[in-house]
């Protein structure tokens, strides 16, 4: 029996609710070919769901486990999926991620229209990344070593890669029979992205009590994770955040490998790839040595993403062209 085909709210729409979680990868998804651009939503959908459960500032992590638990038997069918929203009824109306979890019911209808073979991608990647989710606020935020920091990011952007990779797969042979090799460098696009992402909201991890730089990157500069963000250990926490930007830039040439293996006929998956990697470059560029990293949110401005679009729509496949843009975007 199938619990979780339920009515579809009719003002329901995926397209919009993608743009309220996130523009710049709505701009990403919205130019690939019409085949993966809804496979793609959904997916994205539903891994918001898992983040809005992890990243919760109002739920306790026992609370959380518990529920990223029941949205695993949900999608495992296991469970209707008023076992999770009927949970969410106090959440804030003006979260746009609350507004996805809520309907949790309408983002898994879209996903049983799909083809079930995209289906079985989405939701073998987003069941194991939920529950590396839940392990994950189970422990606790204690880092110790690069390789911990790389475990949970693999559960939570890593797993994208592979997903969406095995998606590609299924829109492009080409694409699916260099699953062998993108397989690997998928995971580190992964963590690339994530590593950027840690830069770029320490602050805000640092308020809802996490600290994602490892104790090892903390100890070579010779502070405690606890004293990272006092005001007279500035220099210091910057050496962390150069460690960090550091390890970004070691997988993001790896992320550009990836891009590059991918055949030039498929330009729009190319550039759906491209953009969130120069997007993270951009944002280390301007982290670098800046004290305000440690005090705000690293974000990179509208013009420079629309730049970085117009720039690259232009792309004629040419690497060195690549290369050379990349490394502009460090320094320009």
């Amino acid at each position: 029996m199938n619990h979780n085909v339920t009515k579809m709210p009719v003002d329901f729409d995926p397209v919009r609710m993608l743009r309220l979680v996130s523009r710049t990868f709505a701009l990403g998804i919205e130019q690939l070919p019409d085949e993966l651009r809804e496979p793609i939503t959904i997916a994205y959908l539903m891994l918001r769901v898992s983040d809005y459960l992890e990243d919760n500032e109002v739920m306790e992590p026992e609370l959380k486990v518990e529920l990223l638990h029941v949205w695993v038997d949900v999608m495992r069918d296991e469970a209707p999926v008023e076992a999770l929203t009927s949970r969410l009824d106090d959440s804030d109306p003006e979260d746009a991620e609350a507004e996805v979890a809520r309907n949790a019911d309408a983002v898994l209808k879209r996903l049983h229209d799909l083809p079930g073979e995209v289906q079985e991608h989405i939701l073998g990647e987003v069941i194991q990344s939920t529950l590396g989710m839940a392990r994950w606020q189970a422990r606790g935020p204690v880092i110790p070593t690069e390789d911990d920091l790389d475990d949970y990011m693999f559960e939570v952007a890593g797993r994208v890669g592979l997903m969406l990779t095995r998606i590609f797969g299924w829109y492009a042979r080409p694409i699916e029979d260099l699953g062998e090799e993108l397989m690997p460098l998928a995971r580190e696009f992964g963590l690339a992205l994530q590593t950027v992402n840690i830069v770029r909201n320490m602050r805000e991890d640092f308020e809802r009590g996490w600290i994602f730089a490892p104790e090892s990157f903390c100890k070579r500069a010779g502070l405690t994770r606890q004293d990272l963000f006092r005001p007279d250990n500035v220099d210091r926490a910057l050496e962390v955040v150069g460690m960090l930007a550091d390890k970004a830039e070691r997988h993001s040439r790896m992320a550009l490998a990836y891009v590059k293996m991918i055949p030039g006929r498929y330009h729009r998956i190319r550039l759906f790839c491209l953009w969130p990697l120069l997007f993270a470059m951009r944002t280390l560029a301007i982290s670098r040595g800046n004290s305000n990293v440690l005090e705000n949110e690293a974000k990179i401005s509208r013009e420079d993403v629309m730049r970085i679009i117009a720039d690259t729509k232009s792309w004629d496949g040419s690497y060195g062209w690549l290369d050379t843009y990349l490394e502009s975007l460090k320094t320009g």
